[in-house]
């Protein structure tokens, strides 16, 4: 399926595969075809060896390991859970597409296998196919299919990801009204699992809340809904049903970061923000003081953080074909330190009781069983930090334990079974140097050791053969108590034992550690347990000439090497400080080579300024719109530094408020948050309110709009006219054509409108009500919606592929060509016309949906 992977090196659907030589796509490039170059050869003796020595497989189960890792892998996609319409467009699926895909057969009978659902993942959400391509772009019902994906992934209804990476998102027990921190989030599929389940059951909540103040507030809410009426108004009970939780998506890198927002914003959530911190210095972040400390510093701890972190990405072998090539044992090795000062940092953040799920792409125990253990041995050991057992959650699920005994492959190939080996060899025949980057913190740790009998079987594998799927390893920890991180600034020596670490300095409660060296055995947390904020300069030492991250960051699936800095880059590189100047100073670090490229940063970020309820833009749309004093004044904000509505308005959740206030000028990094709630709108008279509802700030705000700006709509095809027609008339008789809503739009005053769809329930495919603004000028209407939203609908709903008709641009050419031969009595009839296009190329300039001010 051509288009059907994802862009993205970790994360989307599909994948290539095959490589160069997989059949990628079809089309030509400057005269070259896929089936122009060779398929790439799928070999690699250090990385059989290792993993052969390593996983010990019988000889059965060892031959389908790896034929499953040189397999394509199957595509795979999941519907959006959160949205009231994910069963609706699932259905479609049963009903429209999959009836005729088993009708196709292969050459020797045999029927196409249709999409199917992934059988541990709930309610039916999550979906693979192991269709091959050839078979794909042959037969029209699989084009039809795809169709369907693309027009659904545009407008955020499904999205396109690997099914291992749907499993660190399900083993985190979020529920509504809980802080999340996704640390490594880009590209963002993860990440939206976990903002659809903080969503989880809000839209049936506040129409529960508004039904109660319905007659009083002068709203009409139609009949009650089976969901509303088993709301659970418990589950998130504190902002009159809507939904009081927050999750923070922060990347490293500031490009991948927008990535990372243009993925999130499809979900129109003002329970978002976006950050662009380094996740092993990820700062804290201020609140408003506690009512029974007001004199105390309050900072942000986290229910639940996702650290999905940079890794190897071995097991990610069957989209990522050029790894075959490109695998070495120095990549793992040389992420192995960041990821423990990662998984510590997040173990920091956490509340007490609260969950961190570790996972990477990786089957190396470097990258993950030997993080796990080095990062809990920081933290005090089992009594703070305990490995929570997951083998009753998703059933269905083929897994095998984490490993307590493992193996390390050093940059010279050479195969370690404990970190003693090492010290003997490197005294005997190696004049005392340790080989090939390696550890005491890599290995297993020795009976009789701190971190001895720690349950790592708890841990979680997911190999490619079990399910036919990538490779993917899984911890679930929780933090059992407060501590304070074991602290590593100094060098070790080669002699040092696999549990030598060096104590004596812990982490003091108002000075943040100063970062060490990628060679260094273990990690040093940014702060400790005891918040500080995040208003400190940070240093970090030079490193050794030997233990630079080249290949390290050249197969980093988190990452692509032209975007992602080397370990040695993110150790060597000062920290900007992220301080005013009352910050208290660190000791001078040395110098680093001047010679040393420094990551280039993005651009500032505009400012996020909240507006006074009582300013007379607010006013003005409130009364406009006749809203129920229900909803809160005091979340609008703007995006720019003099702090005054200009192109655009927001609305966050009152956290994110509180976040984005307190933090201020304190070096915090965000560069997202709030959905656009309202849009500036060139207006035919001052009388008509100039900022119009925006599509995506829409479902927040239209179960408060007054009657006399609500329009309802309950024939399906007045629906498909309003989609297919840009602009349709309604002056003079034409508003006779829109049927049931004819003579409302006709009285209704100009201006945004709330259109709500209606439908009766007897048609299953027009069964989903929606609202939706329409813009009423002076002759004429429009749905104030992106073209890909309008087309997705009219697939879902009509199962219709008519290109989109822009009436204001046909008058405007016939006006043209008309002026061209027209006397001047048609000139001065036109003069009306005209005026009357001017209006209208108004309001075509927003069919796209105006960019925002960032």
């Amino acid at each position: 399926m051509g288009k059907f992977r994802g862009k993205n090196r970790r994360g989307g659907g599909g994948g290539r595969g095959g490589g160069r030589g997989g059949g990628a796509g079809g089309g030509q490039e400057r005269g070259n075809t896929w089936r122009d170059y060779p398929p790439l050869k799928k070999e690699n003796e250090k990385l059989e060896n290792f993993y052969n020595t390593l996983l010990q497989l019988p000889e059965e189960e060892k031959q389908q390991f790896w034929d499953a890792l040189k397999r394509e892998l199957p595509n795979s996609f999941r519907f959006c859970g959160s949205k009231g319409h994910a069963l609706a467009v699932k259905r479609l699926l049963r009903t429209r597409y999959i009836p005729e895909i088993i009708k196709i057969e292969h050459q020797d009978g045999r029927p196409v296998e249709p999409p199917m659902p992934v059988p541990w993942y709930p309610d039916e959400l999550a979906w693979w196919m192991t269709t091959p391509k050839n078979v794909v772009r042959k037969f029209p019902p699989f084009a039809a299919f795809q169709k369907f994906l693309v027009s659904e992934t545009s407008v955020g209804n499904i999205s396109r990801q690997e099914v291992v990476s749907m499993i660190p998102p399900m083993l985190m027990d979020l529920k509504p009204g809980m802080t999340v921190l996704d640390m490594c989030a880009a590209p963002g599929s993860k990440s939206a699992q976990l903002l659809e389940m903080i969503h989880v059951g809000e839209e049936s909540r506040v129409r529960k809340v508004l039904r109660q103040f319905a007659q009083e507030d002068g709203l009409v809410l139609g009949d009650e809904t089976k969901e509303e009426m088993e709301a659970d108004l418990e589950a998130d009970p504190s902002d009159q049903g809507r939904a009081t939780g927050l999750l923070i998506a922060n990347d490293a890198d500031y490009k991948r970061g927008h990535m990372l927002v243009h993925q999130l914003k499809r979900l129109s959530s003002p329970n978002l923000l976006v950050t662009n911190h380094d996740a092993t210095q990820f700062p804290s972040i201020k609140l408003p003081p506690s009512p029974n400390t007001p004199n105390k510093p309050n900072y942000l701890k986290f229910d639940r953080i996702l650290a999905d972190v940079p890794c190897s990405g071995d097991g990610t072998l069957r989209k990522n074909a050029n790894l075959w090539k490109d695998w070495q044992p120095g990549s793992a090795l040389g992420l192995h330190a960041t990821q423990i000062r990662i998984l510590v940092r997040a173990l920091q953040l956490l509340k007490v009781g609260g969950r961190v799920v570790y996972s990477t792409c990786s089957m190396n125990p470097v990258e993950n069983e030997s993080v796990i253990a080095s990062a809990i041995e920081r933290c005090g050991g089992p009594d703070s930090v305990e490995i929570v057992d997951c083998t009753g959650q998703l059933p269905g699920l083929k897994r095998v334990p984490g490993m307590k005994e493992w193996k390390i492959m050093d940059k010279g190939n050479r195969i370690w079974s404990s970190w003693e080996e090492v010290e003997q060899f490197a005294k005997e025949s190696n004049e005392g140097a340790i080989p090939g980057r390696v550890v005491p913190t890599m290995f297993p740790k020795s009976e009789g050791s701190d971190a001895y009998g720690l349950p790592l079987d708890r841990c979680m594998r997911v190999y490619s053969h079990l399910q036919d799927t990538g490779g993917f390893f899984i911890t679930v920890l929780e933090k059992k108590t407060d501590f304070k991180a074991k602290n590593e600034n100094e060098r070790k020596a080669p002699s040092a034992t696999a549990n030598g670490s060096d104590e004596a300095s812990a982490a003091g409660a108002e000075k943040p550690a100063e970062t060490e060296s990628a060679a260094q055995a273990e990690t040093t947390a940014e702060t400790p347990a005891t918040e500080t904020p995040a208003t400190e300069t940070k240093t970090a030492e030079p490193v050794a000439e030997d233990v630079k991250m080249d290949d390290a960051s050249a197969t980093s699936n988190k990452r692509p090497l032209e975007q992602e800095p080397t370990d040695a880059e993110a150790v060597n590189k000062k920290v900007k400080t992220e301080a005013d100047s009352s910050a208290a100073a660190t000791p001078a670090a040395p110098k680093p080579d001047p010679t040393h490229k420094q990551k280039k940063q993005g651009p500032v970020e505009e400012p996020f300024k909240y507006l006074d309820p009582s300013h007379p833009t607010i006013e003005n749309i409130i009364d406009f719109y006749k809203l129920s004093p229900r909803f809160p004044t005091n979340r609008y904000m703007v995006r720019n530094e003099m702090g005054e509505p200009a192109k655009a308005i927001y609305y966050t959740t009152a956290l994110t408020r509180d976040i984005l206030t307190e933090n201020e000028g304190r070096g915090i990094k965000i560069i997202h948050g709030g959905v656009r709630m309202f849009m500036k709108q060139d207006a035919p008279s001052a009388e008509v309110c100039r900022w119009r509802i925006q599509s995506e700030g829409m479902p927040i705000l239209q179960g408060y709009v007054g009657e006399p700006r609500i329009i309802r709509l309950r024939n399906k095809e007045t629906l498909r006219k309003l989609l297919i027609e840009m602009f349709p008339k309604i002056n003079e008789d034409a508003w006779k054509g829109f049927d049931e809503i004819g003579e409302r739009v006709r009285d209704v005053g100009m201006g945004c409108c709330v259109l709500r769809v209606e439908p009766d329930g007897t048609d299953p495919d027009f069964s989903e009500g929606m609202a939706l603004p329409l813009w009423k000028s002076i002759h004429s209407l429009n749905l104030m919606l992106p073209k890909e939203d309008r087309a997705a609908m009219l697939l879902r709903i009509f199962n219709d592929t008519t290109p989109l008709i822009n009436i204001a641009q046909q008058l405007q050419k016939k006006s043209e060509a008309a002026k061209k031969e027209a006397a001047e009595k048609e000139q001065q009839q036109q003069a009306g016309q005209g005026e009357e296009a001017a209006v209208e190329e108004l309001d075509n300039a927003d069919v796209e949906d105006l960019p925002s001010p960032e």
